[in-house]
């Protein structure tokens, strides 16, 4: 295939792995296959506004027959650049290369070769005029120029991407070009105040964004060919870093001092204002009609909230198109470059990445841009930790559920569907404080380790600041499918407080070690994070406005945490942890009703904290139930 006139351009991009986050891509496809399959050309795609993206298209050699585009949209940059420079591909991009797909790869507007100005999970425009541009547009107008100007298109586009990039795929989806027919966002970012990356239930994520957004906005004067720069810490203990940085404010003075125009930002908005409600894309996923793959890992420390929040939205408000999802034990973006035969200590034996990537993913793509009519994907296709095998339902969460609740008893027990019978003012308490935060996990680093929602807690439930609540050994199989809803009763003697809800599978004494061990686990009474989750209680009520805890007095607090589908085995138990502080992936809180992220060291204080068990003021956890079932052999 020749070269063609409109690919002459001068141009820079683009990455071979924008769908991967900012992380490489596995080993798969090298440069050498790359480049004898495929032509690569890079082009300026003008839009409505006049501003030009650059985007980076792969073509097939063979040109016997016409092919679909597969195009990802991403804030991130992978080199090398140019249209004579090839770089290996790998995961999910390497599976739809082979199977014969136009692979397209752009910058989005203001992000290294791309014109216009950058905007952090840009809002979507509900008054548009005619040369007005949001991404949902800018999708549009790409997949316009693609399918008027790429050779040897079918007329056939999907799109895809992970994290960022499936932020970018939902906004294509809405109000989507005629010409889209597949779209699959992956982890991707629906509310960053609720849920999302930032924040979770309106406490900020510290760990977990520091150094990503210092990375994310670091400016040099050649972005295209220089490494991307992270922050030098200096100490490799972030427990030790971010308590000797003290409040969240001296983030700022200490240590970006202006160079992070977004983590300023994110600081001037404390609460859920106009600025994020803004940035929440769910009720603006309209208009879709286009065949939709949702996906995320149950183990996604980042975006877990936004797969989930993204297919329920879509499934709401575009009643009748093909709307599916996929979740597996994955931490974030682990199904689109790695085989996901574990995550930390915990195997899943069997390698749950390869059979996303080749079938169900390849053949979503294959079913609706290749017309494939024998690939045809049920409506929840999930993984079922605990039994590790996958499920598919009709509806998601299933049905057929029951509802199940788990009360706090006097002694640590957890009790299923019977409230505890102790006197009407029964609590538990322990002492918060500050200075002595609850790590939320043992490893050594200033990141965040993309295992931890795995992690074995023992560490923890050894904490005198931490209750812990748990069953007796199972008699039989349990499973829980869907979200769980936490209800506590609890009191302080501060003006604020952060409640942290943990539910945890505690293995068999006798669950065997791996073979080879060389890390020396014991999993022999490990008890596993399934899910865990916070509430920043002046949020209680209302996150637009907070509103103080009165010292001493019995509150309600309540939030829902992302759904599960776990099944605790015969002989194990079910744990649930309390406490008051995730440090350092969430920030500190006080203890003190004032703005945290402008709060000083002496507004920092110790405080009791009680949790009520008693028979008017009961704390619980409410469970969905499925039905066990021995599967069918096939």
């Amino acid at each position: 295939m020749k070269p063609h006139a409109w690919f002459r351009w001068p141009s820079l991009v683009f990455l071979v792995s924008a769908f991967l986050s900012i992380h490489a891509l596995a080993d798969g496809a090298d440069s050498a296959w790359m480049a004898e399959h495929f032509t690569k050309y890079e082009s300026r795609v003008p839009m409505r506004d006049g501003v030009r993206l650059f985007t980076r298209i792969f073509v097939p050699k063979d040109d016997s027959t016409n092919y679909p585009i597969v195009l990802t949209r991403t804030p991130y940059a992978v080199k090398p650049y140019g249209p004579d420079r090839y770089s290996d591909a790998g995961g999910s991009f390497e599976a739809l290369a082979r199977d014969g797909f136009i692979m397209v790869t752009q910058d989005v507007r203001g992000r290294y070769g791309s014109e216009g100005a950058y905007v952090h999970v840009r809002p979507f425009n509900t008054n548009k005029g005619p040369k007005d541009a949001d991404e949902s547009t800018d999708a549009w107008d790409t997949i316009d120029w693609l399918v008027k100007n790429v050779p040897g298109n079918n007329g056939r586009v999907g799109m895809f991407g992970i994290s960022y990039p499936g932020f970018y795929t939902s906004m294509g989806m809405i109000d989507g070009h005629p010409a889209l027919k597949a779209a699959s966002p992956q982890a991707p970012i629906s509310d960053w105040f609720m849920g999302d990356d930032i924040h979770h239930n309106g406490a900020f994520f510290l760990s977990q964004n520091f150094n990503f957004f210092w990375a994310f906005e670091y400016r040099n004067e050649d972005p295209l060919h220089e490494s991307d720069r992270h922050y030098l810490f200096g100490n490799p203990d972030g427990y030790d870093f971010y308590l000797r940085m003290g409040p969240l404010r001296n983030s700022e003075d200490l240590h970006f001092k202006g160079r992070v125009p977004a983590w300023k930002e994110f600081l001037e908005h404390p609460d859920y204002d106009a600025w994020w409600q803004a940035r929440n894309i769910r009720p603006h996923l309209k208009g879709v009609s286009c065949a939709v793959l949702t996906v995320g890992g149950w183990f996604d420390g980042e975006d877990l909230f936004g797969a989930l929040e993204t297919y329920r939205w879509t499934e709401k408000l575009n009643p009748g198109i093909t709307n599916q999802i996929v979740m597996g034990p994955w931490t974030h973006g682990q199904w689109g470059r790695a085989d996901g035969e574990k995550v930390g200590d915990v195997s899943f034996r069997s390698k749950t990445g390869d059979y996303y990537r080749q079938k169900i993913e390849l053949p979503f793509f294959k079913r609706h841009l290749k017309g494939d009519t024998n690939a045809v994907g049920a409506e929840a296709q999930m993984f079922e930790t605990g039994t590790d095998r996958w499920r598919k339902f009709d509806a998601w969460p299933p049905a057929g559920t029951r509802e199940s609740t788990l009360y706090f008893h006097p002694g640590g027990k957890l009790v299923a569907d019977s409230a505890p019978a102790g006197g009407a003012d029964a609590f538990d308490e322990y002492v918060a404080d500050p200075a002595k935060p609850v790590p939320f996990t043992l490893e050594v680093t200033t990141d965040y380790p993309r295992g931890y929602p795995t992690h074995d807690q023992r560490f923890a439930a050894s904490r005198p600041d931490v209750l812990v609540y748990e069953t007796a050994p199972l008699e039989e199989d349990l499973t829980f499918a869907g979200p769980l809803k936490v209800a506590l009763r609890v009191s302080t003697t501060g003006t604020d407080a952060d409640w942290v809800a943990k539910l945890i599978d505690v293995y068999d004494p006798d669950y065997p070690d791996p073979e080879p061990n060389p890390s020396h686990v014991r999993m022999g009474g490990y008890q596993q994070l399934v899910r865990g989750d916070v509430m920043r209680a002046r949020y209680r009520g209302s996150f637009e406005k907070p509103e103080a805890m009165v010292p001493g007095e019995v509150t309600p607090v309540e939030f829902e945490m992302p759904d599960v589908l776990h099944t605790f085995r015969r002989g194990h138990r079910i744990m649930v942890q309390v406490q008051s502080s995730w440090f350092p992936l969430v920030d500190r809180n006080p203890q003190t009703f004032v703005n945290i992220y402008n709060a000083k060291a002496e507004d920092f204080h110790k405080a009791t904290q009680r949790v009520y068990r008693g028979t008017r003021d009961a704390s619980k956890i409410t469970v969905r139930v499925l039905p066990q079932a021995i599967p069918a052999k096939p």
